[in-house]
């Protein structure tokens, strides 16, 4: 019969649990061959009290010759149920001598996190013990126990509980950690105890690393194994260029680092590299630098929020193929999520059409398994004992590893123990510091081979599980499967049903093809003639200007006639070629080209160096009739390339612009010629003016040179004057030395004043009022 105990020992304070409660979990009552364990309750407070708080748990316990069948703890969860309440706790039929020694697993579970999968893998694990306990050919003298805490997929947590695991009774005998991260710590640390780790639900590249994880397995292939088919599928449409988005984790880091060995291998180039922590909007903005071939590592979480910035940055349809990871939840975009701020639909949109790489987890062969049971019957059964939508339970597609992981383990044990027997060791002896029975069962786990629910379980060298990849598209909010690839034989297995928004695979960048747009051949006819008249024209004015070049009015500004003529023809000539090639595509070239013509001399004296005429042309300079190239090409440029998807428009426009263009040139240039020396009169008038302006220049120059000779006399009369004065003051200077030489100094009289300026020594000392002012300007005038 069942009994209730109530503990409250010394440490443990007893709860002031009110009966008013209306909050938490219905109290659980035992059953009649058991009892339960209520910590910190009195027995008044059972009968009282209906509900109890959350995070209470409550243990089931049976007599000491009996044993406890299903759950032995349950706990109040945040939903007000208790944990396994699809699972009944009984006791069962009395122990004998010969009963079973139990062997211990210590298991994380994440519950909740970036990846909740023991949601479905605890239930699938809770099977297979119950499976391989009721087995009488494995491990017939033991049975293996469970003990498992919720790591949350935190490695902080799962720190917590490992230490739990660790220094707490009883020994576990092996590790089963879930989540890459966890299982990094935890595979990292039990070496230090001697403990093999085997893993149902790690896929990170890095511990595949045998130096730094020696005694770690997993029944979940490495993410590695998504890559040779995803290079595969680049292959098979075709593409050459694609991008990334991780989430900065290493499993998605390593993962991202081996895809791009593969793909540089095969020719395709990774062009875009992005990656975030928690708020993927930056980088999602990034990529609408022409990525189209986008491949996410990223944990279901973040998925959420990357697609919803997928939704505002437009990054989906037709134009864009996603690959992600495929072990998230069937309905992942339809979780309700605060973190995000997208509706369900929009989401929808965003994720329409993407593809996703899974190991194969489950046996599409309706084969039996060595627990006697099919993949389908498996899921049934799972189901049953879950309880809930798989869609909406996490981890549901990886329950088949966990479920095989423990098979995996009791068929090591089975053989460990045989191999045992012979060293005189049992598993029992297992310790933390026993290195024996350690490295038996390293070799066991390493050479184990059998069919279970998840397909053909087999390890390789690093300890990760080798599997085959289901490829698969999300069609109508739907996954549907598309094909496998086995990465051991490189064989592709396609159901040629996937399902394109624009109805054909996208290109993985922006391409430029060119196509032809042919020109209108009556257009093509009309301009050729009137290119050809235009030329005919400008061959008959340079042959007006050559035979008339000795009459001044044409002959003169022989550089506009001459060189005009010629650079005119070539500009009309070369409007035709410019529409052979039938895409109207050299025409903006074209007015460019007709520019740089006319400036490096084919019009450049009329057109660009704005030459004066000397003919008069009503009252105007010439070059004021005449633009500049610089305003044809402003004009007809920016108009060329706005019609330069009408061929037909561009064509004619710019061909007409040159060649009109062309046409008034010529007309400006030598009509108004034509018309002087075709009026009557004009050549007789021509050569009247020729020789009056000809007699007048002779005039003027005869008057300057009468000027020129007047003005040279008169000076020549001056210097003439000017030297006779010289002479005169050097002989009156001559004559005054000679009487200073015949005079005695005491006879001297300065009294002259001219005398004593020019000739006595102390000149310097006079001052310049005792000399004859009209005398001394006289001597230097």
């Amino acid at each position: 019969t069942f009994f209730i105990l109530f503990l409250s020992p010394p440490a443990l304070p007893i709860l002031m649990i009110s009966p008013l409660l209306s909050s938490g979990c219905e109290i659980i009552h035992p059953p009649r061959d058991g009892g339960i364990r209520y910590r910190g309750l009195t027995p008044d407070q059972v009968q009282t009290v209906r509900f109890l708080p959350f995070d209470y748990e409550i243990e089931y316990v049976c007599r000491p010759d009996r044993e406890i069948v299903g759950p032995k703890v349950r706990k109040c969860l945040p939903n007000g149920t208790w944990t396994d309440m699809g699972h009944p706790s009984r006791c069962s039929g009395n122990r004998t001598q010969h009963s079973k020694k139990a062997l211990h697993i210590g298991a994380l579970f994440p519950m909740s996190g970036g990846w909740p999968g023991g949601q479905a893998c605890l239930p699938a694990v809770r099977m297979a013990l119950e499976d391989v306990n009721n087995r009488r050919d494995i491990l017939p003298d033991y049975e293996l126990r469970l003990i498992h805490h919720d790591s949350q997929c935190e490695p902080g947590q799962a720190t917590k509980y490992l230490y739990e695991l660790l220094y707490n009774d009883p020994i576990k005998i092996i590790l089963m950690p879930g989540c890459s991260s966890v299982s990094t710590l935890v595979a990292e640390a039990a070496r230090m105890w001697n403990l093999i780790v085997l893993s149902y639900g790690s896929s990170s590249p890095a511990l595949s690393n045998r130096q730094r994880f020696p005694t770690f397995f997993r029944t979940h292939p490495s993410a590695t194994l998504h890559n040779p088919t995803r290079v595969q599928l680049f292959k098979k449409w075709g593409w050459t260029k694609i991008a990334t988005i991780q989430q900065t984790t290493e499993v998605f880091t390593s993962t991202l680092d081996d895809l791009e060995e593969r793909v540089k291998e095969a020719g395709i180039e990774i062009t875009f590299r992005q990656s975030f922590f928690s708020d993927p909007a930056v980088p999602v903005k990034n990529l609408k630098q022409d990525a189209r071939i986008i491949v996410g590592l990223f944990y279901e979480t973040e998925a959420r929020k990357v697609f919803c910035e997928v939704f505002k940055a437009e990054l989906f349809g037709k134009k864009y193929v996603w690959f992600l990871i495929g072990w998230y939840a069937d309905n992942w975009f339809r979780v309700k999520d605060p973190a995000i701020n997208c509706t369900e639909d929009q989401m929808k949109q965003a994720v329409e059409g993407h593809i996703t790489t899974e190991i194969v987890m489950l046996n599409p062969e309706n084969t039996r398994s060595i627990s006697n049971m099919t993949s389908q019957e498996f899921i049934e059964k799972l189901k049953k004992r879950v309880g809930r939508n798989p869609e909406e339970t996490g981890g549901f597609q990886e329950a088949p590893l966990a479920y095989d992981a423990i098979w995996a383990l009791a068929l090591a044990l089975n053989k460990t123990s045989t191999e045992l027997v012979k060293k005189g060791l049992r598993l029992e002896d297992f310790n933390y510091n026993n290195r024996t029975i350690t490295d038996e069962i390293y070799r066991a786990l390493n050479s184990s081979a059998f069919e279970g629910v998840s397909g053909h379980v087999v390890f390789d060298a690093s300890g990760s599980r080798m599997a085959w990849t289901l490829i698969e598209q999300l069609q109508n909010s739907t996954y549907k499967k598309i094909g496998y690839y086995d990465t051991t034989k490189d064989n592709l297995s396609w159901y040629n049903n996937v399902k394109w928004i624009g109805g054909s695979p996208p290109a993985d960048y922006t391409k430029v093809i060119p196509t032809f747009r042919f020109l209108s051949q009556k257009l093509f006819i009309s301009v050729s003639v009137l290119s050809s008249l235009g030329i005919l024209l400008a061959i008959i004015c340079l042959a007006f200007n050559i035979y008339n070049g000795h009459v001044r009015c044409v002959g003169t500004p022989l550089g506009v006639g001459c060189h005009g003529c010629p650079g005119l023809s070539t500009r009309v000539a070369a409007d035709p070629p410019f529409g052979l090639d039938g895409r109207g595509k050299g025409m903006m070239w074209l007015v460019v080209w007709e520019g740089e013509l006319c400036c490096a001399g084919g019009t450049r004296p009329a057109l660009c160096c704005h030459c004066l005429m000397p003919c008069p042309l009503g009252g105007q300079q010439l070059p004021s009739l005449f633009p500049p190239p610089q305003v044809l090409c402003l004009i007809t440029a920016p108009v060329t390339m706005i019609l330069n998807s009408q061929q037909d428009a561009a064509f004619a426009f710019a061909s007409l612009a040159v060649i009109f263009s062309s046409y008034i040139t010529l007309v400006v240039l030598f009509v108004p010629k034509m018309r002087r020396l075709i009026t009557r009169g004009e050549w007789q008038s021509e050569q009247q003016d020729t020789m009056k302006t000809g007699s007048s220049t002779n005039n003027n120059e005869e008057e300057k040179s009468r000027l020129l000779e007047k003005e040279n006399r008169e000076l020549q009369t001056i210097i003439s004057e000017k030297e006779e004065r010289v002479s005169e003051l050097r002989q009156q200077l001559k004559d005054r030395q000679q009487l200073r030489s015949r005079r005695r100094p005491a006879l001297y009289q300065p009294s002259l004043p001219l005398v004593r300026c020019l000739v006595s020594e102390q000149a310097d000392k006079l001052g310049r009022n005792n000399c004859d002012g009209s005398r001394v300007h006289l001597l230097y005038k």
